[in-house]
C-alpha cells in the first residue's frame, strides 16, 4: 500500500493555489460581462424605443377613436 501522509504532503493545496484560481475565475467572468453588457445595453435601448412607439401609436388609435367631428355650416 502506499504511504498516505506522503501523498497528502505532496498534493496539498495551498493559498496561493486558491487566490491564483479564484483570480483567474475572476477575469474569466469580468471579460465575458463586459462583452455581455454592450449587447444588453442596446437590447434595453431598442425595447425603450420601440415601448415608445407603441405607446404612441395606441394613444394616437385611441384618440381618433374617441374624438367627436363636428361639422359647423353657415347658411
Amino acid at each position: 500500500m502506499t504511504d498516505v501522509t506522503n501523498t497528502e504532503s505532496t498534493n496539498r493545496i495551498s493559498r496561493t493555489d486558491i487566490e491564483n484560481k479564484l483570480r483567474s475565475i475572476q477575469e474569466l467572468i469580468q471579460g465575458r460581462l463586459k462583452d455581455e453588457k454592450q449587447t444588453l445595453v442596446g437590447a434595453a435601448v431598442g425595447a425603450g424605443f420601440i415601448a415608445v412607439l407603441v405607446a404612441y401609436f395606441a394613444g394616437r388609435r385611441r384618440g381618433r377613436k374617441k374624438s367627436a367631428f363636428v361639422e359647423i355650416r353657415r347658411g
